[in-house]
């Protein structure tokens, strides 16, 4: 008999454009290192390149909402900040008391393209593990963080994908991040948060344009 649940086929998305972040805990290292591993994996095969990616670290998944919402907002002063530079390398001259572009001194000079290294995010993976303990932190904690990365999404409409393990028993997060016992390694899920980004970085980014399929 097959198995109901597990990863569907990839999607064949093109991220070479695009710009990822990810921002994970350090808590639970050894299994939030092989997530991440495995994030970045399925970034790269997507086509997303390295200077596009950036990683940060925060001390445990409490922090990882205001990461992410600090992270997507500092990307556009980045990107605000290009577009100045490039409209301040503009000649001006003054005449009839106005301001005017010297066209001559740009004739057959097309308009630079900002670079993708200082565009926006296209997506911010927020990656974690929580593993319930013997007291009520780790209801309080994923409750908490669940609702707020989704509240950051809706609000910025940049997608934030959820990549915070909640799991019931340690054996239960090694076998999630494809560090399982024996037989039942399991599936590193960053994986598929790596290829969840891509696909809807790039859906976003049509969404916004007015594009649908």
């Amino acid at each position: 008999m097959s198995e109901i649940k597990g990863p569907s086929p990839d999607a064949k998305v093109d991220g070479s454009s695009l710009r990822i972040a990810i921002v994970h805990a350090r808590w639970n290292k050894l299994i939030i290192d092989a997530l991440v591993a495995g994030a970045l994996k399925k970034l790269k095969e997507a086509g997303v390149k390295e200077s596009n990616i950036v990683v940060e670290s925060v001390p445990g998944s409490f922090e990882l909402p205001l990461a992410c919402s600090r992270m997507i907002a500092g990307s556009h002063i980045q990107a605000a900040s290009n577009e100045a530079d490039l409209l301040g390398g503009l000649n001006f001259g003054s005449g009839s008391g106005i301001l005017s572009p010297k066209f001559p001194s740009r004739s057959g000079t097309p308009a630079p393209a900002i670079p993708s290294a200082n565009q926006a995010f296209d997506a911010v993976i927020a990656i974690g593990v929580l593993i319930k303990g013997a007291t009520m932190h780790f209801e309080y904690i994923c409750d908490a963080v669940s609702h707020s990365l989704m509240k950051i999404q809706v609000d910025t409409g940049v997608p934030v994908i959820f990549g915070v393990l909640t799991a019931l028993n340690d054996d239960q997060a090694l076998e999630r991040a494809g560090l399982g016992k024996g037989d039942k390694t399991g599936h590193n899920h960053g994986e598929e948060w790596g290829l969840a980004a891509v696909e809807m970085g790039s859906h976003v980014r049509r969404w916004n344009s007015g594009k649908f399929l």
